[in-house]
């Protein structure tokens, strides 16, 4: 064992610490996501159309996507646990900025300002994956984003059957009491530890620069990050779409309909970790060919269904096993690299990721107002062929890599 391991293998993690750092993971990432089944609503309230209502969700992804870039290498160099807790602040700040808000200038910049600071629910899988042994990798990633699943289920369920029986602003109220109990928790739940600070000896433009660097070493992240884009996006823009289709006059349901269909997630919470073990067995790049082909076939349901929220399940239940497993199988091709990496790496895919999902928001509500629900299920089932095609591609020219 050498010195970079021995400063790499901490005491470990409890279950308990696993399971509650899960919570954080949930209540931290469900910010971006109360606005998916009442932004019809909350355009209502500002006065404005669809296609403008998607510069909030779409601004709100870039943000992050930015943030991400600039501030998450820091976990590189400082304490994991101090840097989230200070993001876990400006989170707090935009929250509220968003729920006192009364013009849509202002909420959009406090949606914006949250997008910037939200880098906690992705320090953490780096955070873990120093404290377990590389044989609980996927496990442990696979309950972190269980944990991930669970807070956009509850933010969009919740938000939904909220704002239906109160009002919009409520959900955000909530949402800011949550975050303020999860700022005073966190300190106790994260540990100290060692494993923090292995690249310390890299100045911050240094860390910020190396991701270049990494790009050309580390080619296979560049995949990774494109499939999950694409993967990230088309999910943003098929929610989006779904609520102004629900809620729309064609269809006529309420935002707590919306909420409720959101509710499948909840078998993700429960098959993403088995999904984790599977791909430990039998390798991550293999595992993610075959969710990317069961996704493919469950979202060209979306067309022929699309008229029925009965017949809507179908593609919405397989969307919800599939779609985690194929974020879970992604992360695992670069977390079981080097530690003093691992942030860097991680900065690399969440960017990417926030990109797509930035294209996603817009494109979700400006195809709905051109085209109607036909333009969403086109592009969802066009781009769930193009991210087989890239896990097709990262399984041959990686695949070797699984028996290693």
């Amino acid at each position: 064992m050498n010195a970079s391991t021995r400063l790499s293998t901490p005491a470990g993690l409890s279950k308990t610490q696993e399971y509650l750092l899960a919570v954080a993971a949930a209540i931290l990432t469900a910010n971006a996501y109360y606005i998916h089944p009442i932004i019809g609503d909350v355009a209502h309230a500002f006065g404005v159309g669809a296609a403008r209502i998607g510069l909030v969700p779409a601004l709100n992804q870039l943000a992050l996507a930015v943030g991400i870039l600039l501030l998450l290498p820091l976990g590189d160099r400082f304490s994991n646990r101090s840097l989230t807790i200070i993001f876990t602040i400006g989170q707090c700040a935009g929250l509220l900025v968003m729920t006192l808000a009364r013009d849509f200038a202002l909420f959009t910049a406090g949606s914006t300002l949250l997008g910037f600071f939200t880098i906690a629910p992705y320090l953490l899988p780096a955070y873990a994956s120093k404290r377990v042994p590389p044989e609980r990798l996927g496990h442990v990633t696979a309950i972190l984003t269980a944990g991930v699943i669970f807070g956009i289920l509850v933010a969009r369920v919740g938000a939904g059957v909220v704002a239906e029986y109160a009002d919009w602003r409520t959900v955000y109220w909530i949402a800011s009491a949550a975050m303020i109990g999860i700022t005073l928790v966190l300190p106790r739940i994260m540990d100290k530890g060692s494993g923090e600070r292995e690249a310390g000896r890299l100045r911050y433009h240094q860390l910020v620069f190396s991701l270049l660097g990494l790009l050309r070493s580390h080619r296979e992240i560049v995949l990774s990050g494109a499939i999950q884009a694409i993967g990230f996006g088309q999910f943003i823009a098929l929610w989006l779409g779904l609520a102004l289709h629900l809620t729309g006059p064609e269809m006529g349901y309420g935002t707590d309909v919306v909420g409720y269909l959101a509710g499948f997630a909840a078998i993700s919470v429960f098959s993403t970790p088995y999904w984790g073990r599977l791909a430990d067995r039998i390798g991550p790049r293999r595992a993610r060919v075959g969710f990317a082909i069961a996704q493919t076939a469950g979202m060209a349901l979306l067309l022929p269904f699309g008229n029925s929220l009965w017949l809507l399940m179908v593609p919405i239940f397989v969307g919800n096993v599939v779609g985690p497993a194929i974020d879970v199988t992604s992360r695992m091709t670069f977390l079981s690299l080097e530690p003093d990496l691992r942030t860097r790496l991680t900065t690399i895919y969440i960017v990417m990721m926030f990109m797509g999902g930035s294209i996603g928001s817009f494109a979700g509500t400006a195809l709905f107002e051109m085209f109607g629900w036909t333009g969403i299920a086109l592009c969802v089932s066009g781009s769930c062929l193009c991210l087989t095609a890239l896990a097709l591609l990262g399984y041959r020219l990686y695949g070797q890599r699984e028996a290693a």
